[in-house]
C-alpha cells in the first residue's frame, strides 16, 4: 500500500495543482502535505477545508448514504483563478479523511483532477 508521501508526491504530478494535503476532517489537523498551501499555510487550509467538509457532512441535504445514492464523494469549490477539490477517503476503521488539492484554474483540467484524485484515494484505502 503507498503510503502518504507517496500519494501526495503524486498528485503533484496531477496537471495545474499547487498543492495537496491528507487531512482529518473531524480535528482539522493535517495528516501529510506536498507543495504549496493557499496563503501559504498548509494548518490554515486544513483547518479551513474541514470546517467547510463538516459542514456539507452535517446537512441532511447533502446526506445520501442512507438513501438510494452513493455517500459524498467530492466537493469542489471554484474560485476566479483556482480551484479546491476535495474527496472523500473511506476506510475500514472508520476514520473520516479527504483529500485536498489546490489547483491553478488557468492550467488545471478539473475533470481529469477530479478522476486522478479519485484513483489516489482508492490507493490509500486498497493498497
Amino acid at each position: 500500500m503507498p503510503g502518504i508521501d507517496q500519494v501526495l508526491a503524486r498528485a503533484m504530478g496531477i496537471p495545474g495543482v499547487l498543492g495537496a494535503g491528507l487531512i482529518d476532517w473531524t480535528s482539522g489537523l493535517t495528516l501529510g502535505t506536498a507543495g504549496q498551501a493557499p496563503h501559504a499555510d498548509h494548518d490554515a487550509a486544513a483547518a479551513d477545508t474541514a470546517e467547510v467538509v463538516q459542514a456539507v457532512a452535517r446537512n441532511a441535504t447533502f446526506d445520501t448514504a442512507g438513501g438510494e445514492g452513493p455517500a459524498l464523494e467530492d466537493l469542489i469549490i471554484t474560485g476566479a483563478r483556482s480551484y479546491h477539490l476535495i474527496r472523500f477517503v473511506p476506510t475500514a476503521f472508520d476514520s473520516q479523511t479527504f483529500l485536498y488539492l489546490w489547483l491553478d484554474r488557468a492550467q488545471a483540467n478539473l475533470a481529469i483532477a477530479r478522476l486522478r484524485l479519485r484513483d489516489l484515494a482508492a490507493e490509500l484505502v486498497t493498497g
